[in-house]
């Protein structure tokens, strides 16, 4: 399932160095992008999880070891589940969304599983291997780059040259622009959303990326895309400010 959706329909602030930006933009190459995830998806691999799951060592008696694993079995299997979302080893890529400079957004989603390499081969041969292109994003250089390469390994998908999608970055390499680095300094965090409310920007709604899965489970396909492109809305206006005062 593919988007693109317009610059006009994109609500970011008037920045007072429009012009500054504007200089960038003719001069400068920026990927803003943003990805969803959703935990692994195979049976077998949660029952082998249920098999791991043992009830707290002051639990002794059989009779409360059998009454713990009734009560509590399901939730914790599913909590154990849910941290796969962050392991490019068993998570999957459900959406992504990206921009270049000033151009529409477009959104790549995986209705089924059997589209998470499309969505991911999509991205990766959007990126640019003759001209040099940053890439921005919240976080990226902790979580989505990884993510990334490690899904485009399992997935059999030929890497792009290490110019267009660093292997391991770190937060000062010159291929990215981390904005949580970027305002936070290495080693710190700041939400997207708290930043986003330090500059004025609109930020996050009702939804966020705790409801991710269960929103990829009911089939809230749509809702999924939409709060990815806004992300990537997000970061952009977060950049873009920096770019006005002279990063």
């Amino acid at each position: 399932m593919t988007f693109a959706i317009a610059t006009a329909d994109i609500s970011e602030p008037i920045e007072m160095n429009a012009d500054v930006i504007d200089s960038r933009y003719s001069r400068d190459r920026f990927v803003f992008f943003d990805l969803e995830t959703i935990p692994c998806q195979d049976p077998a691999y949660r029952a082998a999880l249920a098999e791991k799951i043992t009830p707290p060592g002051n639990i002794k008696k059989p009779e409360s070891i059998a009454a713990w694993m009734d009560e509590n079995l399901d939730t914790a299997v599913d909590e154990a589940l849910a941290k796969t979302s962050f392991d490019g080893a068993r998570g999957h890529i459900c959406t992504i969304a990206w921009a270049k400079n000033n151009g529409e957004i477009r959104v790549e989603h995986a209705k089924t599983l059997d589209d998470e390499k499309r969505v991911v081969s999509s991205f990766l041969d959007s990126l640019d291997r003759y001209h040099s292109e940053t890439l921005v994003g919240h976080n990226i250089t902790g979580f989505d780059i990884a993510f990334l390469r490690k899904r485009a390994i399992v997935l059999g998908i030929t890497l792009p040259p290490n110019a267009c999608l660093p292997r391991d970055p770190k937060p000062w390499d010159k291929t990215v622009q981390d904005t949580m680095s970027m305002w936070a300094g290495g080693g710190n965090r700041i939400s997207m959303n708290d930043l986003c409310a330090a500059l004025g920007i609109e930020g996050k709604g009702g939804f966020d990326g705790s409801m991710v899965a269960a929103a990829w489970a009911n089939g809230e396909h749509d809702t999924i895309a939409e709060y990815c492109a806004d992300d990537v809305r997000a970061v952009r206006a977060i950049h873009r400010r920096f770019m006005g005062v002279g990063w």
